[in-house]
């Protein structure tokens, strides 16, 4: 039975060759965030795909949020979380328990278990180096900002050095007003920055859906104006829109390949990057 199992290994890894290769020295941007950051068995597996992308010569940036953790934490000082659209409100206390628990406990809790598996990791948040600059979308949402400009020399210095960044999405301006940034926002406009191979959106679901309770109506690809027409018929909503439309945004402005995918499976990373079949829900170009 071992010598069968071990063909079996032998077999898989032999089939991932030419991804490797077709990924050698590219940049990957993934980012993680959702349920498979609070499960502790998903969020180790997780960090395994990466470890292993990045010892294979592969150029690997985390982008995260810390969505379910920062809610824990605003319940526990008595704030009750508020959403607009997706995104967070956040009054000044809120943007400091963020600031906290995102650029503190997750952020170091990553790196801590990159490093655990013999990866090189360094933690950073949008604030350091001026990563991210940002401003206040509106007065509604509070100290949630919009992008205004990516530093990408810090990240490319670190890729040089065979690090791999993982970086807590928060922002500043030049009045050091701190500000809340939607992870998929960041990753998006990193990736776009960076001109990423490939970027990797890990969910809840298993990917763009045309009925939501129902996972074999999974959309394996997509376009831009079907995303549009989706969007329209009410089947893409809510907290799905600004993910889906940060995903366009990444395709239609030079990131070649685009993944929406579930991150509560294991091993759902190496399975999209090393294999012909993948998952989830690929956006490609009209």
């Amino acid at each position: 039975m071992n010598n069968i199992d071990n063909s079996i290994r032998a077999d898989v890894l032999s089939q991932s060759l030419p991804y490797i290769q077709q990924y050698n020295n590219k940049i990957i941007v993934i980012k993680y965030g959702g349920h498979a950051m609070v499960d502790d068995y998903i969020k180790q597996h997780v960090m395994e795909d990466i470890a292993l992308l990045r010892l294979v010569g592969i150029k690997v940036v985390l982008v995260h949020g810390g969505g379910p953790e920062i809610n824990d934490m605003t319940k526990r000082l008595g704030i009750e979380p508020q959403f607009v659209n997706g995104l967070r409100v956040t009054d000044r206390e809120t943007a400091n328990v963020v600031q906290m628990v995102l650029g503190g406990k997750v952020n170091k809790g990553l790196v801590n278990i990159l490093e655990s598996l013999g990866a090189k990791a360094i933690g950073i948040c949008g604030i350091d180096g001026s990563l991210i600059k940002a401003q206040k979308i509106n007065d509604e949402l509070g100290f949630v900002g919009e992008i205004t400009e990516i530093n990408e020399k810090i990240i490319l210095d670190l890729l040089d050095k065979d690090y791999i960044p993982v970086i807590a999405t928060l922002g500043s301006d030049d009045d050091s007003c701190t500000y809340n940034i939607n992870a998929d926002t960041a990753a998006a406009k990193i990736a776009e920055k960076l001109g990423a191979e490939v970027l990797i959106s890990m969910t809840d679901i298993k990917g763009l859906m045309l009925d939501k309770n129902d996972e074999d109506s999974l959309i394996s690809v997509v376009t831009p104006k079907e995303v549009e027409k989706l969007i329209d018929d009410g089947i893409i909503s809510d907290g799905m829109i600004p993910k889906v439309e940060c995903c366009v945004g990444a395709i239609n402005n030079g990131v070649k390949k685009v993944f929406i995918i579930d991150g509560r499976i294991k091993h759902s990373i190496l399975i999209e990057v090393l294999t012909d079949e993948g998952m989830g829900t690929m956006f490609v170009k009209e």
